[in-house]
Order: C-alpha cells, then structure tokens, then sequence
C-alpha cells in the first residue's frame, strides 16, 4: 500500500497462527503460507493447529467479500498485534450496535412524525365520518316509507308472477287450446299424429280434473272443465268414426302394408265399443260383400253384372278348369280357405297384432257402464277374448261365400250318381270342416273331433260358432246322406241275385265289386283328418252301409247252395275276401276280428264234414259210432261190444275190405272235397283236423278190439289169430296215420 500504517500481514510480520506472510503478493499482496513439502511434515502438529491451517487454505482469497473485508482493514490502520486481535471483534461489534441506535433513533423521530401525520388524518376522518354518518342517518329518513312500499310492490309482483306462471301451467295442462279443439272436432283438419295427441292430452285432462273435484274450492271448476273436455272428446270420438268408416269402404286388406293411422285409429276407437261395434258391422258388410263378389268372378271369370274380370287373364275359372265335381267342389274350398286365412291374418294385424285394442275395449267397456249387465260373465266380470272377436268377424265377413258355397256344392251332391265320388265328396268337406273348425273355433285353433259319418255327437260344440263350418257340416251330413242312398239303391238292385244258389265256389261278382268299391272308400277315409281314437267307431257305420248287404247277400245264396260244404266254401270264401280287404287298414281291427271269427266257426263245420267224409267212404262210421261210448278197462262194455253186429265176422271183414279201399285214395279225396276253397293253407289244415280226428277215434277201436281179443282167447280153445277180430281188422293206427299224412 502506499501510505498509511503498515498492514499487518507486511512482510516481517506474522498472522494469529504465527505464519510469516509477505507483501509483495502477485495478487493480493499476501504471501501464501509456508507449508510442508509433504504430509508427513504435518504429522509432528497438534490437531488444532492442523485445523486452523486447513481452514485457512481452504479460505478462497479470490472471494469479493473476503477482499472488501480486507481492503476495511487497511483504511481503519489496524496493526496486525495480539491487542489489535483481542479487540478487533469487540471493536467492529461496538461500531455495529452503535450505528444500530443511530438508525433507531432516526426511525423514531420518522416515527413519531409519521403518527402525529397519522393523527391528523384520522381527526379529520372521524369528523368526515360524523357527517356523512348525519347525512344518511338524514336520508334513511326520507326514503324508508319509499323502501317498504317498493318492498312491498315486489313482494307483489314475485306473487303475480308466480300465479302467472301457475295460470299459464294450469291453462295448458286443463284448458284445450283454440287450434287442439280445432283438430279434434272439426272434420276439416286431418286424422294424424296431432290429432292423437290433442285427443290423448284431452283424455288426460279428463282424468286429472278428478283430482280437483277432491278439493271443495275447486270442485265446480272440475266440473266445469269436466263437462268441457267430455264435450270435446265424445265430438273426437265421432269425427274419428265418421273417418274410419270411410277409409273402411277403401281399405285394401290385401295390400301387406296396411295404414298404421288405421291400426292406431281402431285401437283408440275401442275405447267407444258401440261406435267400434257399429264400424265393425258396417265393415264386415263391406267385406262380405267383395268376398262374395272375388269368389263368384274365381268361379265364373266375371261378376255378377257380366262385366269380366280384370285380374290375371293366365288364372281360369273354377267351373272352367274343374273337370269333374270333386275338383269342382275342392277348388270352391281351397279358394274358401285361402281366403279366409288371407282374411284373418289381414284382420289379425290390424286388430289384435299387440293386444292395444283388447286393452282399449276393456277400457271403454268400464267406461259404459250400461252395458256391463248384459256383458258380465258368470263370475261377475267382463273378458274379452281378442281371438274369439277376431275369428267371428272373419266368419262374418264370409257368410256371403259360405251360402255361395252351400248352394254351388249341394247341385255338385244332388247330381252325382257315384258311389264313390259321393263318399269323398263327404271325406273332402270333412277335412275342411275340420280345418276350418280349427282355424273359426271358439278356441282359436282347438282341435274338433269328428268322424267321417257326419255324427254331430263326436263334433266339438265350439265348431258350431263358425257359419262356415255349420255350412261345410251340413254339407258333410247330406254328401254322407247321398251316398248312403246310392248304396241302397245299388244293393237294391242285387236282389235278384241274392235269390240264385252259387254256380260255384267263388265270390260273386257283385261282391267283388262291392269289396273294390269299400277299397275305394277306405283309401279316401284313411287320408281324412279323423281323430286316431274313433277312427274305428267312426267308420263302422259305413262299414254296415258298403259291406254287410253284400255278405247278407252272400248268406242267402249260400243257403241256397246244392250241399252243405258248398255252403260252407262258399261263405268261408266270401268272408276270407272280406277279411283280406279290410285287414289292410287299422281302422277295421274290430269287424276284421268279427269276419275271422265268423271264418272259424264255417271253417269248424268245414273240418267236421271232412271227418264224417272219412267215416262215411272208409265204412267204419257205424262201428266209430257203436264204440265211442264204450271203454277199453271195462268188462262189460267189452262184453257188449263182442255182442255186435258190427264185430261179427262178416262184417268186420267187410269193413275191413272197404277201408282198404278207402286208404290209398283217402287223403286225395279229402283234399279235392276242399279244392273251391280258396285258401289252400286253410284246405289243408282242416283235412288234417279232420284226419287226425279220424286217427284218434281209430286207435279208441283198434285198443278196445285188441282187449276184446285178449278177453275172447282166454275164454277160447281156438287159438287161431286169424279167427281173431284183430286178424279181421288188421289195420293199424300208425298205418292210418301214414296213409292219411
């Protein structure tokens, strides 16, 4: 440095650490400290001095602080001695808390000057205070009957508005606006959506306004709005059946896509059920009228005016396509019953597709309340039943082609003179009464169990609800009636010929024709629709029609027959035809059984004769029939028995001889007796029978002339076999066997 007292740190001098420093530093004057070469000069130090001396070399002299301190030290002339060290700190912190009091004695006097400043403010605050404080203390005066008024207005007001707004709520909800009446009763505007809408919310109206008849204030407003609404709704029900009764008279039911306005229209319209039922007659009316006009142009190709169809041309008409009455009489039919399911199912969408107008008849049925004591069921409540409803309007709708039909089949039936053909045309309205039974019943499609005789006592009583199938019953009962009376008038005609004895063994030919005529019959009644369990029962009747007269018949010829296995041949021919023909089907179980029985009992006979056919040609009838009664173990009985004539010598050699003769031939004999009957089977199993009948009754003879001989030799000196009965009547039973097998 260049003037002032030397610094401490000059060279010569030392630091508090005793470490000579010196002055002519490159950088900052000082001259760094001394230290050992190596750490080991270290070692000898204390660990204080080690410390300090760390810490001074760890001491960044290049630090601004350190060299502001520094450069402090120089102008203040401090001696680098031990006194200057002891009091340097108590020296510097004197300077600091002195300077400190003089800061805070300036701060007071800013202090103090600040708050009498303050004071003054705050005098004149307080002073401004109190007269603004008279001012409006003046003011609240004045305005405070102006305030509770204006308070009062808005109170008001917030009241009005909020009846306003209760009003206006009110108003909309009960009160028909001028353009809702407008669409609901005034014919001019259109039935749409809006009209739904407006008639829907005015339904509601009605059933809310019950609420305000349950309040005493507001009961003659209910009623007032009650007897409005009602007003506007009854003229809304008949503008909507003014309109669907004339989109009634254009409705196209054959067009798959019908008007959901009109679905919509008829369900709301149920809510009326007389207006329903009158819109409901009057389309029916409507309806039947094009079904029976459509099946007159299918059955003639024009309507009832001349004028031709313009339909499709490539489609003839039934009376010129049919050829004979049965495709007559099933093409009416099929057109019948395609039309009545067309029908129901264009009716069932648009009336009963969802149930909304079930629902809607039972709400209009409460509603109208004089009608539920003609409407109530036994138990007191009312059902309505959609599918029932659904299925007399279809039978309405086609009474006009069910007395078309009726009058068109009952010529086909009164003209034919067939036997066959009357009979299906039976088992072909059978089948339809049956179909349609299911289809028009009071059930929806129960089943109707009748048989192919037209007895109203096997026929479901839901059936009868259905003109169409009463007309298809009627038709069934008379086709039946018909062909009852051609069978009768048939059979009456074989009378002659029941009265001629058979010219051979064979079936007569009207029996044959009247078996390939019951063929004929079966075949059709086994396609008919006929419940499985009277099935049988159901077709015994014409069984006694088709078949019994001709085995009537066949009795009387047989008993006109030259000889009794004549009759019976012939008889056991006839019923094993009939047993045949019938067997085939498994409606005919029980007379089948009654034909074989009959069978076995002709075939019985049968058998015997052929046994009194041995007996008689063998010549030992007489002696089967004197020794029958009698038994080989008694004496007496043989005692008579060589008593016979028929024993005697001459005799017993004559029978001898003759069954001899018989023997070779016997069997052949037998068997040609049999040769008519038809069923060799049978032929041979009666020959045997009788054969073996023949045999058994043999060996009682030979047993009881073998005992007789035993019994005559003992009593005899003669011992000559060949003066024995055995030696007379050789013959054995298993000789008579083998000839006769």
């Amino acid at each position: 440095m260049a003037s002032g007292p030397p610094h401490p740190l000059e060279l010569g001098s030392s630091d508090s650490l005793g470490v000579p420093t010196r002055a002519d530093s490159p950088s900052t004057g000082f001259l760094p400290p001394r230290l050992p070469s190596s750490a080991s000069g270290l070692k000898g130090l204390n660990n204080p001095l080690t410390s300090k001396v760390t810490s001074v070399l760890s001491a960044s002299y290049t630090d601004a602080d350190f060299r502001d301190s520094l450069a402090l030290l120089d102008q203040r002339g401090v001696h680098n001695n031990a006194e200057t060290r002891r009091r340097l700190r108590l020296d510097v912190q004197k300077e600091v808390i002195d300077s400190n009091g003089e800061v805070i004695a300036e701060f007071g006097r800013v202090a103090e000057q600040q708050l009498r400043r303050i004071g003054g403010t705050i005098d004149k605050l307080n002073k401004t205070y109190d007269a603004m404080k008279t001012e409006i203390s003046s003011a609240h005066t004045a305005t405070d009957p102006v305030l509770e008024e204006a308070s009062s207005l808005i109170d008001q007001r917030r009241n009005i508005e909020t009846r306003r707004r209760l009003l206006t709520a009110f108003v909309g909800h009960f009160v028909l606006s001028e353009d809702e009446i407008a669409v609901l009763t005034q014919t001019a505007e259109p039935v749409d959506d809006r009209f739904f809408a407006v008639l829907k919310k005015a339904k509601k109206v009605l059933k809310d306004c019950e609420m305000l008849l349950g309040f005493e204030d507001n009961q003659s407003l209910g009623s007032e709005i009650m007897g409005q609404t009602s007003k506007y709704i009854n003229n809304g029900f008949q503008k909507l059946y003014k309109w669907v009764q004339r989109e009634f008279k254009n409705l196209n039911l054959e067009n798959p896509q019908i008007g959901s306005t009109m679905s919509r229209a008829l369900r709301v319209l149920a809510e009326r059920p007389t207006l329903f039922q009158s819109c409901l007659d009057a389309f029916s009316e409507a309806r039947e009228s094009i079904l029976s006009d459509a099946f007159y142009v299918a059955l003639t190709g024009s309507d009832e005016a001349g004028n031709k169809s313009s339909g499709r041309h490539s489609v003839k008409p039934i009376e010129m396509a049919a050829h004979d009455p049965l495709r007559y009489a099933g093409d009416m039919l099929a057109w019948t019953h395609s039309a009545t399911v067309s029908e129901r199912e264009a009716l069932e969408s648009l009336f009963v597709a969802d149930g909304e107008l079930a629902r809607g008849l039972k709400e209009g049925r409460e509603n109208e309340v004089w009608r539920l004591a003609d409407e109530e069921d036994e138990d007191g409540q009312n059902v309505f039943d959609p599918v029932k409803a659904l299925n007399e309007l279809v039978d309405r709708d086609l009474a006009g082609v069910a007395r078309l039909l009726r009058q068109r089949t009952q010529q086909v039936i009164q003209i034919n003179e067939d036997t066959i053909l009357a009979f299906k045309l039976a088992n072909l309205f059978n089948f339809y009464r049956l179909t349609f039974a299911k289809l028009l019943s009071r059930g929806g499609g129960s089943s109707t169990n009748g048989d192919a005789n037209g007895s109203s006592d096997t026929k479901n009583s839901d059936a009868g609800d259905s003109s169409l199938v009463e007309t298809l019953n009627g038709l069934e009962t008379e086709a039946l009636r018909h062909f009852r009376s051609l069978v009768r008038d048939h059979v009456s005609t074989l009378q002659g010929e029941f009265s001629h004895a058979p010219a051979d063994s064979a079936q007569p030919d009207f029996l044959q024709d009247g078996l390939e005529q019951l063929v004929a019959i079966m075949k059709t009644y086994d396609t008919s629709l006929t419940s499985p369990d009277s099935r049988e029962s159901g077709f015994a009747p014409i069984l006694a029609e088709t078949l019994d007269p001709y085995l009537n018949g066949c009795e009387k010829m047989a008993n006109k027959a030259t000889s009794a296995v004549d009759s019976l041949i012939f008889m056991i021919n006839c019923l094993t035809a009939a047993r045949e023909t019938l067997a085939a089907y498994d409606f005919t179980t029980a007379r089948v059984a009654e034909l074989q029985s009959a069978i076995d009992n002709k075939a019985a006979a049968l058998a015997d004769n052929q046994y009194g056919f041995f007996c008689e040609q063998s010549g030992v009838e007489a002696l089967f029939a004197s020794l029958a009664p009698l038994t080989p173990d008694s004496k007496a009985d043989l005692q008579k028995a060589v008593k016979l004539d028929l024993l005697q010598p001459e005799a017993l050699t004559l029978a001898s001889q003759r069954l001899d003769d018989f023997l070779p031939s016997a069997l052949m004999d037998a068997v040609e007796n049999l040769k008519p009957l038809q069923d060799p089977r049978l032929a041979r199993q009666l020959t045997e029978e009788a054969a073996e009948k023949f045999c058994v009754n043999f060996e009682h003879v030979e047993a009881i002339l073998d005992v007789a001989d035993e019994m005559l030799l003992d009593r005899s000196e003669d011992k000559d076999p060949e003066t024995t009965l055995r030696g007379l009547f050789p013959r054995t039973t298993v000789e008579i066997r083998v000839l006769l097998s």
